[in-house]
């Protein structure tokens, strides 16, 4: 199961996951032009490598493991996906 970003995120993009995830899995990143334009971090499930590096640091408690988002965010699980099915 991959990690999930969740709404919890959206105004605030900290980015601080995005400094320590070893495969780059998460976007997109500060330095990238759709940055400002986003509303908030989307962690790719396909590129994840469950490492959980990103759970720690995050100052908005937005990222779980898919088995542990809560009932009331478990449509992220789908932003997520969706935002790199493009």
């Amino acid at each position: 199961m991959a990690y999930v970003i969740t709404q919890r995120c959206v105004g605030t993009k900290a980015g601080s996951c995005t400094e320590v995830c070893p495969v780059d899995c998460i976007q997109p990143t500060p330095d990238h032009p759709d940055f400002d334009e986003v509303e908030q971090l989307f962690i790719n499930p396909d590129d994840c490598i469950e490492c959980g590096a990103c759970v720690p640091v995050c100052p908005n408690d937005a990222v779980f493991d898919e088995e542990d988002v809560p009932q009331d965010l478990l449509g992220d699980i789908a932003a997520n996906a969706a935002h790199f099915a493009a």
